[in-house]
């Protein structure tokens, strides 16, 4: 009998686990607003989550100079803090429906391996997990500390070596055309959720091989992948 290989599946976190659009969206407008730059919609905002910081507010404010950017990025990052402390921090950030479950099932299989690839940097990750009691769920966390921004495959690369899987049973799950791009250049298989940031033409459209609405779904796509079903 063949041994079933060992399989990785990676989440991306916000827009995927948590949903922390609220946090996002108001941070993003504050910083521009001590700035006295004008404020993105929220569905623009929404639209470059899973950069890094520096990437995003590039693409937001075009216009905007290194040394710009680097000021919007520092008061991003002050203002998350002071609303992590207003607010409850990432505890007040609400997993989606199902996401604990689809972990606790996945975490349950000895030939899974759960990891994050994130854009978050890892302090903020160090806050979701803890918010949540997520971190015994994850053998691999990459953050943006040590990475370039998605798509670049880097994150998902250190995954595979941290755990000593294959691509070929690697499987990345994320809610952006960000995250189905860096899933196909680090040559995982790639599934996107519904729930989150970015539309599902756009994820199809950056390669996902399969699209689920729930969590309820997620066991059934990552069978019908693996070529179990």
């Amino acid at each position: 009998m063949t041994d079933t290989p060992l399989r990785l599946v990676v989440f991306d976190v916000d827009g995927t686990l948590i949903d922390s659009q609220d946090f996002i969206v108001e941070a993003m407008h504050r910083a521009f607003g001590a700035m006295g730059v004008a404020l993105p919609t929220r569905d623009e905002v929404l639209s470059i989550v899973g950069l890094s910081l520096h990437e995003a507010i590039e693409r937001l404010v075009p216009s905007m100079s290194p040394a710009e950017v680097a000021e919007a990025s520092h008061l991003y990052k002050d203002v998350f803090v002071n609303l992590r402390a207003e607010k409850g921090g990432e505890g007040a950030a609400p997993l989606y429906p199902g996401a604990r479950q689809a972990l606790d099932a996945l975490h349950l299989r000895d030939e899974v391996l759960l990891g994050v690839a994130t854009g978050k940097a890892r302090r903020g990750l160090d806050h979701a997990y803890d918010a949540h009691d997520l971190r015994h769920f994850f053998v691999t966390s990459q953050t943006a500390d040590n990475h370039p921004s998605k798509p670049h495959p880097s994150m998902l690369r250190a995954a595979l070596a941290e755990t000593g899987t294959d691509a070929t049973n690697a499987v990345m799950i994320g809610d952006t055309s960000f995250d189905m791009e860096m899933g196909r250049a680090a040559g995982y298989r790639v599934i996107g959720v519904t729930w989150g940031y970015h539309p599902r033409e756009g994820l199809l459209a950056a390669g996902a091989d399969v699209l689920v609405d729930t969590y309820a779904d997620l066991s059934a796509a990552l069978e019908t992948l693996w070529g179990t079903a």
